[in-house]
């Protein structure tokens, strides 16, 4: 997809580069009286204004179309170029995905269990969409479909392989950068309850010894202790039950 932001990058800073044509596209979609009256500029320190950059371009690319008719742009054909302007609403559409993701990561009281959970829901999503698009189900692809319908043609005609394999390749790309998750996974669903009798206690003692440089043996024996804990597993169900817990019998 990189082709595809070269392009768009290279239109919109012939545009917006100068302040003449600037000031000329922005009286131009005025006199139009369109929605939007400038041209976001995407920059790689901010990541999230590419998902924004996108979408502003897609909405208003009839008007770039009509103000750039007739200048000698090399990347002005593209801009007529179905197969081009289909990687452009594919691009869009995964883009804001990865934005959403990105803002839900964020924020105050943001947990590791939160984050766990938000990214894992993120690679089943991925996995969804391969299938949808291998159906050629467009309804989590709005740009694409809209694009289809702009150019007159059947989602049947949409060369889905080739989206299959970007998606595929996120999902290779997720499965590398989190792959810490796996260890911390178990862990964080015995610390959310402890109480439940599927926990592999040997397993999950490793692992925490490791992650938090502690003794395996102790932490074994205070995670039964815990289990068999009849006051906390009381309190289990209400989410109370971590402050009632004693240092002298759980030190670890």
């Amino acid at each position: 997809m990189k082709e595809v932001m070269d392009v768009l990058l290279k239109v919109a800073c012939s545009i917006r580069a100068r302040p003449l044509q600037r000031r000329l596209f922005r009286a131009y979609l005025e006199d139009a009286d369109c929605v939007h009256t400038e041209l976001l500029l995407h920059t790689d320190v901010r990541w999230l204004s590419r998902g924004n950059f996108l979408e502003r371009f897609r909405v208003l690319l009839p008007e770039i179309k009509a103000f750039l008719h007739g200048t000698k742009l090399a990347e002005y054909a593209r801009l007529d170029d179905e197969e081009w302007l289909l990687d452009l609403a594919f691009l869009t559409d995964i883009t804001h995905m990865l934005n959403e993701l990105n803002l839900e990561l964020q924020g105050k009281d943001r947990t590791v269990v939160d984050m766990i959970s938000s990214v894992n829901a993120f690679k089943r999503r991925l996995h969804l969409l391969c299938s949808k698009l291998q159906r050629k189900d467009l309804a989590n692809f709005q740009n694409i479909a809209s694009e289809l319908e702009k150019q007159g043609k059947d989602s049947a005609l949409l060369d889905s392989a080739r989206y299959t394999e970007q998606v595929n390749n996120i999902t290779s790309d997720f499965e590398k950068r989190f792959r810490d998750f796996a260890l911390l996974e178990p862990i964080a669903t015995f610390m959310c309850y402890p109480f439940s009798e599927d926990h592999d206690i040997d397993s999950l003692a490793q692992n925490i010894g490791a992650v938090l440089h502690l003794n395996p043996s102790a932490l074994e024996d205070e995670m039964l202790s815990l289990q068999a804990d009849i006051q906390l597993k009381a309190r289990a169900h209400a989410g109370q039950f971590w402050n009632l817990f004693r240092v002298e019998k759980y030190p670890n």
